[in-house]
């Protein structure tokens, strides 16, 4: 295949699509469906700096690339499945597609699932608090020093 040429609109969209990590096949997919383009995986490559076919990329390109790897990497927010109502919403259509075609176990496993995301299972912050919500008191240990043996003794 030929290679194309390539506007400046397509160009910056495939950078920015590799910086945000997208596989070549998925970029060429959209490239192709976005903008009725049809390119190699290799000219898609080319345009991530971080590769060696890459490395001829020009300044503009690059900073673009590095400007939006940072943003990306920085900012979740405009990842829908990084909200917990996104990904409760498709438990909840998961779980009823599976209870209609009568596969309960797996309907099931959607709900604990969910149950588990309400509950904070996926997330590492965990809460220990003593009765009643005090804070935990850490123990006090006393040593006493016998003046007859070397060893000290818990008391």
């Amino acid at each position: 295949m030929a290679s194309p040429k390539l506007t400046d609109e397509v160009k910056a969209f495939i950078v920015q699509s590799l910086a945000c990590f997208d596989g070549l096949a998925v970029v060429v997919a959209a490239v192709k469906k976005d903008h009725g383009v049809e390119i190699s995986r290799q000219l898609a490559e080319s345009h991530d700096p971080t590769k060696k076919a890459g490395s001829k990329l020009g300044a503009k390109w690059k900073a673009l690339f590095e400007e939006t790897r940072k943003a990306f990497l920085e900012d979740t927010s405009q990842i829908a499945i990084s909200h917990r109502a996104v990904r409760l919403r498709a438990l909840q259509r998961m779980a009823e597609k599976a209870e209609t075609q009568g596969n309960m176990v797996l309907a099931a496993n959607f709900m604990e699932q969910a149950a588990k995301e309400v509950g904070d299972s996926y997330t590492n912050r965990r809460e220990l608090t003593g009765k009643g919500g005090a804070p935990l008191q850490p123990p006090v240990i006393q040593f006493v020093v016998d003046e007859d043996s070397s060893e000290p003794t818990t008391v």
